[in-house]
């Protein structure tokens, strides 16, 4: 063993668990017990019974593949009731490892935790053509895979297929998802994409290292608006060390990831190897901790002081109006009041004070680029009729440069600036009518803004990860163009998926995607992300309101805003000098 075996292994072997003493362990001993008392059959116990397996071979998401499963129902189920839902990973195998049935039957008799259904299933396989070939096996697929298929998968899939037998709960406060090694990532990536559906996660010797990307999900956890999600952790410090990562580190860094966010979790370390005996040791306590204070609801909580604090306590996302078509863009004008333009329909609408809508125009073929002028006017991209026009305060359009594509435009004092993705340009235009090409290497820039001084104009490439920066020369050229920051995105996505950009008065660039409303600081690093507001995608951006300290977002259809504790940025208004950022 050499000195760092040796230093983990003289680590503290248990935690204590939710304040709860371990003495119910059998055989305690100074390291820690093999069987737990409530992991035995106890006389007295009503025992639930095993159905299965149960065979699915008719995937959406998977297509191909065949998988099977078993439900477990306790005796105290009753079907005019709504029972919880324990999902474990790797079926009937890791349950039993665990020896899981046992212990909900011990815990549900003693009403330490609710009554549930446990739905134990396998990761899918693709069989093989013939005898001389082997099947395609899904499991890393499907378990180690960042995004919300696997999420998808459950709630599409197999919680209706139960549900057809027994009465399920749909409250994500009564779903647990557990799991071991790529089992375990998993649970935690189907929580953590869908928190409207699952809260609470049992994760053992978890697989957050570089297999397909869980290796990011400390940093994610720390830079995402915390989700409404209880999590137990477990590892041994013996864990696998190979090309992939170190098991143990790895979950190290999740827990002190999930502290610095406030998250609710706990974790329990051992000295073990990747193996599920550790789990089997604590998971009676695990499980008690995990339903603790039941039906009370998991929510989200607030961690550490961040770099960028922009939230604010008891402030979430309010519906403004829906029913919109999925591709709407967003701006501002001087008095705060938003505009919004639904390219499905053809309408430009003006949100009010009191948030009702006003038509600015109809029948409008354009794209969803829209932009003020410091004259007042509403500039708006006609990318079919390959034209700018503008909009005065009772819609009357003028058509203000014709034989150009713009993708979206952004108007600042001295003149506007829009991008052509089709050709891979930006172009500045005068507000008295001239117009240039300033840069014909801009690439498939589909969003634009400028800083709070109106020096530096960031642009952004839905298809690519970076934005990318240019100094607006006092010719109104642009110079020194560079990456300038590194989008977060989704696991699926060759692109960041950005979709309209706003700036606050700290020089901060909001950029909406897929993962939600990313914050760069004025050195181009990502520093939070707002949680989107629903499972759509978001279309568009923008501060609004009359102290302008509202963000308004554009999400599948629907127009959404939260109030923050920052101010945001008019475009055409005058430039104000940001603060020097922290380097």
């Amino acid at each position: 063993m050499n000195k760092s075996e040796e230093a983990r292994g003289t680590m503290k072997r248990f935690a204590a668990v939710g304040g709860i003493a371990l003495c119910a362990i059998v055989g305690a001993s100074p390291g820690y017990a093999q069987i737990h008392a409530d992991s035995t059959k106890r006389p007295g116990v009503p025992e639930g019974r095993i159905e299965g397996p149960l065979i699915w071979a008719s995937s959406r998401i998977y297509p191909g593949t065949t998988r099977e499963y078993w439900i477990y129902v306790p005796a105290q189920y009753d079907k005019k009731k709504p029972a919880t839902v324990t999902i474990v990973q790797d079926g009937l195998g890791r349950a039993e490892e665990w020896k899981l049935p046992v212990v909900l039957d011990n815990l549900i008799h003693a009403g330490d935790i609710p009554v549930t259904i446990g739905i134990f299933i396998d990761p899918g396989t693709v069989p093989a053509p013939h005898f001389e070939a082997q099947p395609r096996f899904n499991r890393s697929f499907e378990y180690d895979a960042m995004g919300d298929r696997y999420a998808r998968f459950l709630l599409e899939e197999i919680l209706p297929d139960v549900g057809k037998r027994y009465n399920l709960s749909s409250d994500p406060n009564d779903r647990l998802v557990a799991g071991a090694s790529s089992g375990g990532i998993c649970a935690f990536t189907a929580a953590w994409e869908r928190p409207d559906a699952f809260r609470r996660v049992l994760s053992t010797i978890g697989t957050y290292v570089g297999l397909r990307g869980g290796d990011e999900y400390p940093t994610l956890v720390r830079k995402t608006e915390p989700k409404p999600l209880r999590v137990f952790l477990e590892d041994g410090s013996s864990d696998l060390n190979i090309y992939a990562g170190d098991w143990w580190l790895a979950n190290q860094a999740m827990l002190s990831a999930f502290r610095f966010a406030g998250y609710d979790v706990q974790s329990n370390w051992g000295d073990g190897g990747h193996s599920g005996a550790h789990a089997a040791e604590i998971l009676p306590e695990a499980l008690r901790w995990i339903w603790r204070d039941y039906p009370a609801a998991v929510l989200a909580r607030s961690g550490a002081e961040r770099r960028t604090t922009v939230l604010v306590t008891g402030e979430d996302w309010q519906l403004v109006s829906g029913g919109h078509g999925p591709n709407l863009g967003l701006t501002v004008a001087t008095n705060g009041e938003v505009v919004f333009v639904d390219a499905q329909s053809g309408r430009i609408q003006e949100i009010q004070e009191d948030g009702s809508l006003s038509v600015v125009a109809d029948g409008w073929p354009g794209s969803v680029g829209i932009a003020f002028g410091p004259d007042g006017l509403l500039y708006a991209c006609e990318g079919e009729r390959e034209r700018i026009v503008r909009y005065d305060s009772v819609g009357r359009q003028e058509t203000v440069l014709d034989e150009v594509k713009c993708t979206d435009l952004v108007g600042l004092v001295n003149a506007a600036y829009f991008t052509d993705a089709a050709r891979g340009e930006l172009w500045r235009l005068d507000w008295s009518g001239g117009h240039r090409v300033v840069d014909k290497a801009a690439g498939h820039a589909t969003s634009l803004t400028a800083s709070p001084d109106q020096t530096l104009l960031v642009t952004a490439d839905a298809d690519h990860r970076f934005l990318r920066s240019y100094q607006i020369q006092l010719d109104g050229g642009l110079a020194h163009g560079q990456q300038f920051g590194w989008v977060h995105r989704r696991d699926s996505a060759l692109g960041s998926g950005a979709a309209g950009m706003a700036v606050d008065v700290e020089g901060r660039v909001y950029v909406a995607t897929a993962l939600g409303v990313q914050i760069f600081d004025p050195l181009g690093r990502v520093q939070f992300i707002i949680a989107t507001p629903d499972s759509g995608r978001l279309s568009g951006v923008s501060f609004g309101g009359r102290a302008f300290d509202t963000l308004y977002v554009a999400s599948g259809g629907k127009v959404y805003k939260r109030k923050l504790a920052t101010t945001g940025v008019v475009p055409h208004a005058p430039p104000i000098k940001p603060p020097r950022p922290r380097l």
